[in-house]
C-alpha cells in the first residue's frame, strides 16, 4: 500500500514543478530580448510561426475574417507566445552549449526537447506505461477475484476490500492519465486535472490505509472514517482549482504541507502495519517500500534532461512500472489470504 501512496505524493509534487517563478533562463537578458523580438515579428532566425499572424482569439491581425486560423489547430498548435519562448530557448541553449555552459531552466522547467508538439515526450511515454501497467493490475484483480477465487451465494467476493481496491485502482489510472496529458501539453487546465487527480488519490489511499491497516470492515464504521477525510480533500481540491494553486517551489504553501502531511502518515500507518503483521506476502510490501525509497532520491536529485528528453522525473517514472506490477501482486496476494482466512472459519 506504501507504493500507491508515494506515487500519488510524488505525482502530485511533479505536477507543481512548472511553476512560472523566475528562472535563471528567463531572466538572461539575450532569452527576453530574443522572445520580445519574436512576439514583434513572428521569427526566431530563420524560422517563423503562423500563430504569430494571428490574436489569442483566432482571429488574424491583418487580414479578413475567412482567414482566421481553423479551431482544429488552435486546439493542437501551440500559440505564438509559447513557441517564441520555446524557440528562444533551444537558441539560447545552442549557444550556452557551444562555451561549455550547462543546460538552466526556463519559467521553472528545464530545456526539454518536443516530439511532434508534445512537451515531455518520454514522460507522457512512461505515465502511459504506468497506466496500462495499473489497468493490467486492476484487471488481474478483478479476473482473480471473480473468476478464480471462491464467491459468496449472493455473488459477492469474500474479500472485504474488494471495493476498496476497485476505487483505488479507477483513481490510479485516472491520475497517470492526467500525468501523461500535462506533460503532453503545460496550461493551467492540464495543470489542475493533473493536480486535482493526485490529490483525490492521495486522499483516498490514506484512508485505505487506515481502513486496511486497522481492519476496518464495519461499514458505519468505516463511513465514520471516511467521511471526515473526503470533506477535507474535496475542500484541498476546491482550494486548489478555484483559489490558489501552491506551487512545489512554495515551500510554506498549504498545498505542500496538507500534501506532506497525508504522505507521512500514511507511510507510518503502513511503515507500522508491515513491521507487526503476519502476512504471507508482507517481503513483497518491504521490497515496493524500499524501492520508492530509492527512487525517491531521483525526485530530490533533480538535473537537467539528457539530450534534451530524459530527466530525474522520467527516471521517476520508470522506476514505477516493475514497482506497479509487484504492487498489485500484492494486493492479489492479499484477497487470497483474506479469502482463506474467512473459509477457514467455522460456520
Amino acid at each position: 500500500m506504501a507504493h500507491s501512496h508515494l506515487i500519488a505524493l510524488f505525482l502530485l509534487i511533479s505536477c507543481t514543478l512548472p511553476a512560472l517563478y523566475a528562472s535563471d533562463g528567463d531572466a538572461d537578458p539575450i532569452y527576453k530580448g530574443c522572445v520580445e523580438q519574436c512576439e514583434k515579428t513572428g521569427c526566431v532566425g530563420d524560422k517563423c510561426f503562423q500563430h504569430c499572424n494571428f490574436s489569442s482569439d483566432g482571429k488574424p491581425i491583418d487580414g479578413p475574417w475567412y482567414l482566421q486560423e481553423p479551431l482544429y489547430l488552435r486546439w493542437k498548435q501551440w500559440d505564438c507566445s509559447s513557441d517564441c519562448r520555446y524557440h528562444c530557448m533551444l537558441a539560447r541553449e545552442g549557444e550556452r552549449e557551444k562555451v561549455g555552459d550547462k543546460p538552466v531552466k526556463y519559467h521553472g522547467k528545464w530545456p526539454f526537447r518536443r516530439v511532434y508538439g508534445i512537451q515531455e515526450p518520454v514522460a507522457v511515454a512512461l505515465s502511459a506505461l504506468n497506466l496500462s501497467i495499473q489497468f493490467h493490475g486492476w484487471m488481474s484483480f478483478f479476473i482473480l477475484l471473480y473468476y478464480k477465487l471462491p464467491l459468496r451465494p449472493d455473488k459477492k467476493t469474500y474479500y472485504e476490500y474488494t471495493g476498496l481496491w476497485h476505487i483505488y485502482g479507477i483513481l490510479a489510472m485516472n491520475s497517470w492519465f492526467w500525468s501523461a496529458v500535462f506533460h503532453s501539453r503545460d496550461v493551467e487546465l492540464t495543470e489542475k486535472l493533473d493536480c486535482s487527480s493526485a490529490v483525490a488519490l492521495l486522499g483516498f489511499n490514506f484512508i485505505l490505509a487506515i481502513l486496511r491497516a486497522f481492519s476496518v470492515r464495519d461499514e458505519a464504521a468505516r463511513v465514520m472514517v471516511a467521511a471526515p477525510l473526503i470533506a477535507f480533500v474535496t475542500t484541498h481540491i476546491l482550494y486548489l482549482n478555484f483559489y490558489k494553486l501552491d506551487h512545489v517551489n512554495h515551500i510554506a504553501g498549504l498545498n505542500m504541507k496538507v500534501c506532506l502531511a497525508m504522505g507521512v502518515a500514511q507511510l507510518l500507518i503502513w511503515a507500522i502495519w508491515a513491521g507487526v503483521t503476519r502476512h504471507p506476502s508482507r517481503w513483497k510490501l518491504w521490497l515496493v517500500v524500499v524501492g520508492e525509497g530509492l527512487a525517491m532520491l531521483l525526485q530530490i536529485y533533480d538535473f537537467p534532461p539528457y539530450r534534451g528528453f530524459v530527466d530525474a522525473h522520467a527516471l521517476y517514472h520508470a522506476a514505477n512500472i516493475p514497482l506497479t506490477y509487484l504492487w498489485w501482486s500484492f494486493i492479489r496476494d492479499d484477497s487470497e489470504f483474506r479469502t482463506t482466512a474467512l473459509l477457514k472459519k467455522p460456520k
